[in-house]
């Protein structure tokens, strides 16, 4: 099981993140196929990270900050 960021970006688009596993994101315009196109984008880490030791995740946290 893994964390998924989900964000909508500037386009249109959702974007979806795994923090777990650098570089392991997706996007498209519907949130269905968005995950389904980012279990797709896990399984294909996971074959990369069988190479390459995967590291520890600690988790997600919400900062916010005051601005102006």
């Amino acid at each position: 099981m893994f964390d998924v960021v989900l964000r909508p970006d500037e386009d249109g688009y959702y974007v979806a993140t795994v923090p777990e596993l650098p570089g392991c994101h997706s996007q498209t315009k519907s949130l269905d196929e968005l995950m389904s196109r980012i279990k797709e984008a896990i399984l294909l880490c996971l074959e990369e990270e069988k190479k390459v030791e995967m590291s520890s995740f600690v988790g997600v946290q919400v900062v916010e900050v005051e601005t102006g």
